[in-house]
């Protein structure tokens, strides 16, 4: 644990400013690209499902490894009628054994003959096996015989590398002799909570809120692509703005990403970055011109990790989470930035009016599709939660805005998938500042 005998800020840095309001397509841009892929690691074979296979797996022998009965009867050399010899002994010609499917056929097996298709004798002790419709040839060669490897040669590539392992890859790839499968590395994700005004159960007196990220975050963080770690809650002073961060790339709780709730303002009681500057980290993202969601910051820690301070309003916070979480977590991942998809909309969306004198900026705003066509819901303030529980996607207006019947972006909600492509637009409008 870090312990401070400063009860204040330090300065706000000086150095490592990062980039300032950049536009929305450029923020999802430089999230993915500031960081790469997280080292391959290795899972055992039942905990690798949904994970990305970083490395192929390969035959490690034949599939099958070895001659088999494709079904029960009897192992035959030759022609009939055969002397039939104990199993597992190898086969004269003219000699039978018995065998079951799947089965190692004996060495001198020709073929087998289905169970069915034989009959057993026993003269003067001394048993034999004819066939039923009393031929005496020989069935042809190879009948119901499995050759090694007609399933696959040694080395051969059974799963390439790049695929999401589903239940029916584990089991192939325990058919080809693993134990173990390299697959890329999710990033591990804890979060700081932060306001002393959060309450987590009941109904919130005035000058309280109800905490809105706990119940949600962990979730969300999975479907991003990351692995939720530890939760903290904190007050509003420096020092436990600090004490969290760093308690979070230590020892069992190392995460690969912090994410905290509020304290992006600039004002005294906003700690992310003066706690991300005394760390000896660098802001990468420092505000977005887009809203809500407009006060978010990325930073790189000194030590490599990432930290996404996200604004303290809920609906403000989840379209920040689409915006730089979702880009980051696929990069260390492995995975491309997903493409915009377009939709038509089905309403009127003026320009932005812009703050001051600054440019527009981008809208994100929840919307529900009819008939294929884009639509605005409605409670989508920035700490409102309302509009987002019965969105499909999310619409993003450039500062220009966009005419009803206008190709507009839009993004998928982590739980919820878009329309299909047949109800959407198909081609991408250019991006009017």
């Amino acid at each position: 644990m870090i312990t401070h005998e400063h009860t204040a800020a330090p300065p706000s840095p000086t150095a490592g400013q990062g980039l300032h309001d950049p536009g929305w397509p450029e923020a999802r841009r430089l999230a993915h690209e500031c960081t790469g892929p997280l080292p391959p690691t290795r899972f055992p074979l039942h905990e690798a499902a949904g994970r990305t296979l970083a490395r192929a797996v390969t035959a490690l022998q034949d599939l099958p490894h070895y001659a088999s009965s494709a079904m029960d009867g009897w192992a035959v050399n030759g022609a009939g009628p055969w002397r039939l010899v104990p199993p597992g002994q190898p086969l004269a010609p003219g000699g039978a054994a018995v065998i079951a499917t799947g089965g190692l056929v004996p060495q001198g097996t020709t073929a087998v003959v289905r169970k069915e298709r034989g009959i057993v004798t026993d003269a003067g002790g001394n048993p034999s096996l004819e066939l039923t419709d009393g031929g005496t040839g020989a069935p042809r060669p190879g009948q119901d015989v499995r050759p090694a490897g007609t399933e696959a040669l040694a080395g051969e590539v059974l799963v390439p590398a790049g695929t999401v392992l589903n239940p029916a890859h584990l089991a192939l790839a325990a058919v080809a002799g693993h134990d173990h499968l390299e697959v890329q590395a999710k990033p591990v994700v804890a979060v700081v909570l932060t306001g002393s005004e959060v309450v987590t159960a009941g109904v919130p007196a005035p000058g309280q809120v109800r905490d809105t990220f706990g119940p949600q975050l962990g979730t969300v963080i999975g479907q991003l692509g990351g692995i939720a770690g530890q939760f903290t809650r904190i007050g509003d002073s420096f020092d436990a703005w600090l004490e969290a961060l760093a308690d979070a790339g230590t020892g069992s709780n190392r995460a690969d990403v912090v994410i905290t709730t509020g304290g992006t303002g600039k004002s005294g009681t906003d700690h992310f970055r003066n706690a991300v500057a005394a760390l000896g980290g660098r802001l990468l993202l420092d505000g977005i011109a887009m809203r809500p969601g407009h006060p978010a910051v990325l930073a790189e820690l000194a030590d490599g990790r990432f930290a996404v301070g996200l604004p303290g309003n809920p609906l403000a916070a989840m379209m920040s989470l689409a915006t730089i979480v979702g880009p980051l977590l696929a990069a260390l991942g492995g995975l491309p930035l997903a493409d915009l998809q377009y939709a038509v909309s089905g309403s009127d969306v003026g320009p932005d009016g812009g703050c001051g004198s600054g440019p527009g900026r981008t809208r994100l705003i929840p919307c529900r599709f009819l008939s294929g066509l884009a639509f605005p819901v409605a409670h989508t303030g920035p700490g409102m939660m309302r509009g987002l529980a019965w969105a499909e996607g999310i619409m993003a207006v450039p500062p220009a805005g966009v005419d009803s019947g206008g190709q507009v972006p839009v993004l998928p909600l982590p739980w919820a998938s878009l329309p299909p492509k047949s109800a959407r637009a198909t081609g991408g409008a250019p991006w009017h500042a």
